[in-house]
């Protein structure tokens, strides 16, 4: 019976990139690779050097092969990685578990690697499993290694810890992702000592009693960017486009109300629906890849600052195989079209200033002119149409 399972290459590199730094050294055989699970709902790749542990997941749809396990060797990950960064994000990659050999096809070209049925990997699920059962007796206060832990880096973006005790490896969860830290056990050479948190503290209180007994990490002060300076945060990014999709809107209201100017009501409703897509497509790529959201915002706003937004647009189009320059014409064209027949705006407006004078009950004579009359059965002053000399005459 053939054991397979189809993913595509941008989603199979993801798997092997969060659990890579995981890996065991060249010292612990079983644990010098990652490990490649599958059930009935899920593809796994794990790693773990007996400090840390790395489950990522991917989900299946409909897939009815037996549960299999198969570990990569470290050896053939590197030439693995170049394979995958040789296709598009979307290729469907289809790997194959034989008894001695790990097959990975693409329409394409193949890889395959050599495995080792011989060596055991760990109970993963076990050891797991066992982390999110432990009760915590007193107040745990590990010492965690933060060279371990930086290897989380690129793992999930957000991750929930749980303390499983001073003694046991913590538990970091994600969405899609499930990994562990084991304490550190040294300091230096010595062993590190056991101790209750008011003891740690201790070094610290003569310091830490001069600070308020109010403070709170979410009043410290948050990053503020001149307005010509585009964030690079991601999400930052996102909270402000949703910003501007509101003032937009209020915007669009205000001016179609107050203001009658078409020009300014389709400038705030383009902003709105444009800002409106770019955060959701900014919320869905960082939800799918995290690393590549970041890098997008980064160079976007290298983009704004540089502030040719014009040019790179029409850079860009011709690259599509757009004609840009017809884009201009026909844009140009609607604006004197739309145009046509109407008052200027400066008069629309005029008669708008005179309108909310005349309701506030200012005093004021406008002399006879050709731009704004008032018409008594509105009771209003409106804008006219400016004649043609041969009109006129």
């Amino acid at each position: 019976m053939t054991l397979s399972v189809t993913i595509n290459a941008h989603q199979l590199g993801r798997l092997i990139d969060k659990t890579i730094g995981h890996m065991g050294s060249e010292y612990i055989e079983q644990l010098h690779g990652i490990r490649l699970d599958v059930d009935a709902h899920y593809l796994y790749a794990v790693a773990s050097d007996r400090y840390t542990m790395a489950v990522a997941r991917y989900a299946l749809t409909d897939n009815e092969d037996e549960p299999w396990a198969r570990t990569i060797p470290a050896e053939y990950l590197p030439a693995l990685r170049e394979w995958i960064n040789s296709h598009q994000g979307d290729t469907w990659v289809t790997i194959e578990a034989g008894e001695n050999r790990l097959a990975f096809d693409s329409p394409r070209t193949g890889y395959s690697v050599a495995l080792n049925r011989g060596l055991e990997f760990p109970d993963w699920r076990g050891i797991l499993r066992k982390l999110t059962e432990n009760s915590i007796d007193g107040e745990p206060f590990p010492y965690l290694n933060s060279t371990y832990l930086a290897r989380f880096g690129s793992s999930e973006g957000l991750l929930r810890v749980r303390l499983a005790g001073d003694t046991k490896a913590a538990l970091l969860l994600g969405k899609d992702f499930i990994g562990a830290v084991m304490p550190a056990r040294y300091e230096g050479l010595e062993p590190a000592k056991q101790e209750p948190f008011a003891t740690a503290f201790e070094t610290w209180r003569w310091t830490l009693a001069a600070g308020s007994k109010d403070a709170d990490m979410d009043d410290m002060p948050k990053p503020e960017h001149p307005r010509y300076e585009a964030s690079t945060d991601v999400q930052e990014t996102g909270k402000g486009l949703l910003q501007n999709v509101l003032q937009s809107t209020s915007n669009a209201v205000d001016t179609s109300y107050f203001d009658d100017d078409n020009e300014a009501w389709y400038a705030h409703i383009h902003a709105s629906v444009a800002n409106w897509r770019a955060f959701r497509y900014l919320d869905a790529l960082a939800k799918v890849d995290p690393r590549a959201a970041a890098q997008v915002v980064a160079d976007t706003a290298e983009q704004l600052d540089d502030g040719a937004l014009g040019e790179w647009a029409w850079d860009e189009a011709e690259k599509a195989g757009h004609n840009p320059k017809k884009w201009d014409e026909d844009y140009e064209k609607a604006l004197r079209e739309r145009a046509a027949g109407k008052p200027p705006m400066w008069a629309t407006r005029f008669a708008v200033g005179l309108n909310a004078a005349r309701l506030a009950g200012i005093n004021f004579r406008v002399e006879e002119n050709p731009h704004v009359t008032f018409d008594a059965e509105t009771g209003e002053w409106k804008a006219v149409m400016p004649q043609s000399a041969e009109s006129a005459a």
